[in-house]
């Protein structure tokens, strides 16, 4: 059987049942589908008979040979960030496509994958409108981390944790629909739970919307201050808040990253969504959630590292506001506030040295 049967709810989130006895597929799958194409058999056949939470994990295994190769032919390490924003859908797309073409009880699941594609629509969105999608465009952070590393070391890097590490992270972010998948073979109809965990999802959605506008006004006003030298009309900050450098109004004022907050919390709950589906505590779909929040631990301290040698006054809002759990009070800025360099000037003296 492609998925197991399970007696109870709670079996749904049992390793030892839904998990391990599947794994030999794993192995057993690449010369499957070699055979199956060889013999020109059906490829859909292959894919219902084959356990989706194997199946999903065998094709990230694959993408991440796919971005090692593109990551080492181009010498662009930005492959991962490009598909971070769509893979996990992807996965959760799988799973309710697998059910359907299974027969299987796909309510629940297909609920997952709603708030899941508007995700990644957001996501998606806000990444182009960066740049992400340009070519040649690469995460800044890769390149100050090349500078500091042997390319030796470098290419060990990219080989485990930047193309297969973070390519298989994507898929167990998704990993907890698998459970619930399995959990709606017996309880098949959407519950006021369900419903609820949708809402908080939405909710958390809507915010990252709003901490990642307020982001992109106030970077698009300090681009425009620093061209010009004066505050562009209407923009809804001083000229205090653009010599500082950094953001310190709207949910930014509460919490340095609050977007970040709210990307962490979207998969903690999908999580928590299904131990809420199997009636359990706790089970081995946190693997996802908690590597992704060690991801997170070691971007922020790399981003903060680099802002507070940029910004003298960033050190008073490190200690005033909290990184991820947001503040209870807004960010006040400090009656003795360091010496400012406004970044016009900063400018103008770059223009000068290129002359």
């Amino acid at each position: 059987m492609a998925l197991p049967w399970v007696k109870t709810v709670e079996d749904c989130a049992d390793y030892s049942r839904v998990v391990e006895p599947y794994l030999p597929q794993l192995y057993e799958l690449p010369a499957k589908i070699v055979d199956t194409v060889s013999s020109r058999d059906s490829l859909i056949d292959l894919y219902k008979t084959t356990n989706p939470l194997v199946s999903g994990l065998g094709f990230s295994i694959f993408l991440g040979a796919v971005f090692l190769v593109v990551s080492e032919v181009n010498r662009n390490y930005s492959q991962v960030d490009r598909m971070w924003s769509l893979l996990p859908t992807v996965y959760n797309a799988h799973f309710a496509a697998w059910s359907h073409l299974n027969g299987l009880p796909s309510r629940r699941v297909d609920l997952v994958l709603l708030w899941s594609v508007i995700w990644s629509a957001r996501l998606t969105y806000n990444y182009w409108r960066k740049g992400g999608y340009n070519v040649g465009s690469e995460d800044y952070r890769w390149a100050i981390i090349r500078r500091n590393v042997h390319p030796a070391l470098f290419f060990v890097f990219n080989i485990t944790f930047i193309s297969f590490i973070q390519s298989i992270l994507l898929f167990f972010l998704a990993a907890p629909t698998y459970i619930i998948l399995v959990a709606s073979t017996i309880e098949q109809d959407i519950s006021a739970g369900d419903i609820s965990f949708t809402a908080i999802q939405l909710a958390l959605i809507l915010s990252e919307w709003f901490s990642d506008q307020q982001q992109w006004d106030f970077h698009e006003a300090k681009h425009e201050y620093q061209k010009t030298a004066k505050v562009p009309r209407g923009c809804g900050f001083s000229q205090e808040d653009l010599d500082r450098g950094f953001i310190t109004s709207g949910l930014w004022a509460y919490c340095r990253h609050p977007n970040f907050a709210a990307e962490q919390s979207i998969w903690c709950i999908l999580y928590q969504w299904s131990c809420y589906a199997s009636k359990t505590f706790y089970s081995w779909a946190a693997a996802g959630p908690i590597f992704l929040i060690m991801i997170f631990q070691g971007s922020t301290w790399l981003t903060e590292l680099i802002s507070s040698g940029k910004y003298p006054e960033y050190k008073y809002y490190q200690e005033q506001i909290g990184a991820h759990i947001p503040s209870l009070t807004p960010y006040r800025t400090p009656t003795a506030t360091p010496k400012v360099i406004r970044t016009s000037d900063l400018a103008k003296q770059q223009k000068a040295k290129q002359k």
